[in-house]
């Protein structure tokens, strides 16, 4: 009889974060369903999430901390010994260099926030505000655009798919990427109504633009020309919601002119899309009475990505698709992902601070640049640079420079076989865990997760890393100090806010550490062992006196919770919902009070924006003869997810990363399918499996996202599985305002491997897959 236990969590694949749960047998994760009692999800189920047990348990999980000997070999040494030293070097480069030396490069692995409030702390008590991580080698073109347009970088928008009767979908594949609840059950729901209708503009034919009424193949790199096409086409026909942008936007005037100068065939021609069907467009567009828009990387990391980002809104806007049931709207944050920080620049590289996050394109250059404030002392937690940052060789060379490089993660990754020091962190089944991914309206989740595994033994939360490491520097209070606090929290709600208020109030200097604090005080108190979300607390008190009827609606809160027990209130039943909680549930008119700007009206007209816009020409599409060919390099499959997971057992298809190529091409190159191929870009050159894919289309290639890593074989060596796209990619080509790479558009040529290429690369896939 199976003695197996189960326990509630979420899968960490996505950011969605369905709710599942998890049996464990003797220590160990055997198998995973949908949780049925999740408020959210509702027990669904992607394919990818049944091998998570290959995160929890491979063979690269790290168990002791190392410090790397001048031979680049390391040493396992004890926890005080790292601790110990690690301090000693911090205290001494700040000394010299200050605050503004250090930087924190954080938060990869899907749902691996708990810790980023204490790593986030840690560096605001040295001084340090340089934060690097994935958002910003994706998102904060969007995030520079909602600024703009609606007030603030933290408003955000969000897709009610669940109601709209049309789904326009741009750059993504949600059939296998999914970015939205349950998103294959209504992609599904969509194609089988036939009063609800799908577009999807991608210039493959993906799984989901399979099943679209209308699949608009946009040549890659020309989405800003189509979206100009179909907007300048909305204008000319006078189709756009005149009434709506009356009561709720302003600077419609500039942005109808801008539109109106397009040359719409010119453009729809440069796009590859026909004008039949960018009027075909038009009409659905049109004819739908609630729209709404899903983007993802495909135009965000596309070139234009900004201005893709703007036009994306503008067609939402235009429309009317917004703040109604089946429209695009805003959402309410328990804690922000990230910041609002417009205006601000990073003295080493020039670059806008977006969001509070710096570009990690510009990560070489903040290290290895002569200006006196560049980086010295980087904490990397959850996080692979050495593999995810354009031009793999320069970023391997900027994080060799530093004079310190702690690496905190669940495994060797490349980044950590380049650090000083490897500080191994417990999974995320091993602490308690939650994801700052809550993009839902009206009704909006937050999931605390308790542990579902103990800690592989030698590794620590990364609360209790940063605790041990603030201790060692001085400049977090001991337990002694803290009693009072405690004894304070096991009284009441009531009796800790006044102790914690009066303490912090009589400790500025403690001010940045309030997470600590919490952790080790409030934490205490908290059930199954959650004291790491100790530092909702605060989050949920903002909440409650920022949106008290939306908290109200979503925790049941009646006349009997007053308004100074609403935020205790939302916080208790947060930290005690394993399957998740809603936190607000916003009515759909209450949209507008999301928005930042005092008059709650959206700001349509962005100079910057229609200036770019003005000066696009379809000119400016041509290839390099030298390099034909457009790479998307990181496409996501049915089975890859980011860096986390390393070992490559857990693929059920696609061993190899393989390089999707349209059969024609392969043809035209004298290869055939299986054969291995060279992908050679201006920077470097890999070679890969091909598989000739019928929906790929001419010139176009595609690589997947989450290759690249080393993993030990069977007899002990470690060898390379799959393609690490970023040795073909270049840190200077990107978006000019927010720096995000062009990693969808990665102009490249195609040849055949070497005989010797070739034989090289299939010994090492049948050695790294144990054949």
């Amino acid at each position: 009889m199976s003695n197996a236990t189960w326990h509630k969590t979420v899968c960490n694949l996505c950011y969605v974060n369905c709710a599942i749960e998890v049996a464990v047998e003797d220590g160990r994760l055997t198998k995973v369903r949908g949780d049925k009692s999740s408020p959210k999800s509702q027990g669904y189920l992607c394919n990818k999430a049944a091998r998570i047990p290959y995160y929890a348990h491979h063979k690269d999980r790290l168990t002791s901390p190392l410090r790397r000997r001048a031979d680049g070999g390391f040493d396992a040494i004890s926890w005080n010994t790292a601790i110990t030293e690690i301090a000693e070097r911090m205290r001494a480069i700040h000394a010299v260099h200050g605050g503004g030396s250090f930087a924190l490069y954080g938060g990869g692995g899907q749902g691996n926030h708990a810790g980023g409030a204490y790593a986030t702390a840690l560096m605001r008590a040295l001084g340090s505000r340089n934060t690097f991580n994935a958002l910003a080698q994706e998102k904060t073109g969007d995030f520079w655009v909602n600024g703009h347009m609606f007030g603030s970088q933290i408003c955000h928008t969000a897709e009610d798919v669940h109601h709209c009767d049309l789904l326009f979908v741009i750059g993504c594949n949600p059939w296998v990427a999914h970015g939205f609840p349950n998103a294959r059950d209504h992609l599904n729901h969509i194609r089988k109504d036939p009063h609800r209708k799908l577009i999807v503009v991608d210039p493959r034919r993906t799984e989901t633009a399979q099943q679209a009424d209308l699949h608009l193949a946009v040549r890659p790199g020309a989405d800003a020309f189509l979206l100009g096409a179909i907007l300048a086409t909305l204008i000319e026909r006078d189709a756009v919601d005149r009434v709506f942008l009356a009561e709720h936007a302003v600077g419609f005037e500039e942005v109808q002119a801008a539109l109106a100068r397009i040359p719409i065939e010119r453009w729809a021609e440069a796009a590859d899309v026909p004008m039949a069907d960018v009027a075909r467009c038009v009409d659905m567009i049109t004819a739908a009475k609630a729209m709404t828009v899903r983007v993802e990387l495909g135009i965000q990391q596309g070139v234009n990505s900004t201005l893709n980002s703007y036009l994306e809104k503008l067609l939402i806007m235009l429309t009317g698709s917004f703040g109604r049931k089946g429209t695009n709207q805003l959402h309410s944050w328990l804690v922000p992902l990230w910041s609002n920080s417009r205006g601000q620049a990073f003295a080493p590289t020039g670059d806008e601070v977006i969001a509070g996050l710096l570009p990690p394109n510009s990560f070489p250059r903040a290290v290895l640049s002569d200006h006196p404030d560049r980086l010295r002392a980087v904490l990397v937690d959850s996080s692979n640079p050495a593999n995810t940052v354009a031009d793999t060789h320069e970023a391997e060379r900027a994080l060799a420079a530093l004079d310190l490089l702690v690496v905190v993660d669940v495994a060797m990754t490349e980044t950590a076989r380049l650090a000083h020091y490897v500080l191994p962190a417990s999974s995320q089944f091993e602490k308690t865990e939650f994801t700052l991914f809550n993009f839902e309206f009206p009704t909006n989740f937050f999931h605390v997760r308790a542990a579902a595994l103990p800690p592989l033994p030698g590794t620590l939360p990364e609360p209790e890393i940063y605790t041990r490491l603030a201790r060692a520097l001085g400049v977090l209070p001991g337990d002694n100090v803290l009693a009072p606090l405690r004894a304070a929290a096991q009284q009441s709600r009531t009796a800790f806010a006044k102790v914690f208020a009066d303490f912090m109030a009589d400790n500025r200097a403690v001010a940045p550490l309030a997470p600590f604090v919490l952790y080790h005080t409030l934490g205490d108190t908290l059930p199954d062992g959650v004291a790491a979300a100790a530092p909702l607390w605060p989050a949920a008190q903002m909440s409650a006196r920022r949106m008290p009827e939306a908290v109200r609606r979503a925790i049941g809160a009646g006349p009997q919770v007053s308004d100074a027990a609403l935020g205790d209130a939302l916080f208790d039943t947060v930290v005690g919902a394993r399957n998740g909680a809603a936190f607000t549930t916003h009515g759909y008119d209450e949209v507008w009070s999301l928005i930042e700007y005092p008059d709650r009206k959206v700001r349509l007209a962005v100079p910057p924006l229609l200036d770019w816009l003005g000066r696009l020409d379809p000119s400016q599409l041509q290839s390099d003869g030298r390099y034909g060919f457009a790479l998307a390099a990181g496409q996501r499959r049915m089975y890859n997810a980011n860096q986390i997971f390393r070992d490559p057992a857990w693929r059920r298809s696609d061993p190899d990363g393989a390089l999707l190529v349209n059969p024609g091409d392969l043809a035209t190159l004298g290869a055939a399918d299986g054969d291995w191929v060279a992908v050679q870009s201006a920077h470097g050159r890999i070679v890969v499996r091909s598989e000739a894919d019928e929906s790929m289309r001419r010139g176009q290639l595609a690589l997947p996202h989450g290759y690249g890593q080393a993993y030990p074989t069977a007899d002990g060596d470690r060898l390379t599985n799959g393609p690490r796209v970023n040795l073909l990619t270049s840190s200077d080509h990107r978006d000019p305002i927010a720096g995000t790479p062009y990693h969808k558009n990665v102009p490249v040529r195609l040849e055949l491997a070497t005989p010797q290429e070739a034989a090289d690369a299939e010994a090492a896939s049948r050695r790294i897959h144990g054949e």
